[in-house]
């Protein structure tokens, strides 16, 4: 079964984690959504503006932005009802948390692509 996971703050420049994480995925065989608002494209994917804009469902979302930036798409991310929420290091706050448990999510805090099994380091910067 092919699983399927938007990338919240997703980066064209190899050296952030939000571009390992969409190599990452792709390398596990997922299919991957990359989510910012400032460009096009990531590793050969579409990127999209939000998560509100992310086609169909969504298995898991993982985000690589800083806390101030996550709360305010949280209403967005509950809207699209992810089996898994993942706020990677540097993501997450208590509060952000507290918020997000209070629109319904479970925030797991944790480095979602060592959860599939993988490292970041594994993926070099160029």
């Amino acid at each position: 079964m092919n699983r399927t996971i938007a990338i919240v703050g997703a980066s064209a420049d190899r050296t952030k984690y939000g571009n390992k994480a969409v190599r990452a995925f792709v390398q596990g065989g997922w299919t991957v959504y990359p989510v910012n608002p400032a460009i096009n494209e990531v590793e050969r994917l579409k990127c999209y503006a939000s998560v509100s804009d992310v086609p169909g469902p969504v298995d898991r979302i993982s985000m690589y932005v800083p806390p101030n930036i996550g709360r305010r798409m949280l209403a967005a991310i509950a809207v699209k009802s992810p089996r898994e929420f993942f706020l990677n290091p540097g993501s997450d706050d208590p509060d952000l948390v507290r918020e997000a448990e209070g629109l319904g999510l479970n925030p797991i805090v944790a480095c979602s692509v060592v959860n599939i099994g993988l490292r970041p380091e594994m993926f070099p910067d160029k």
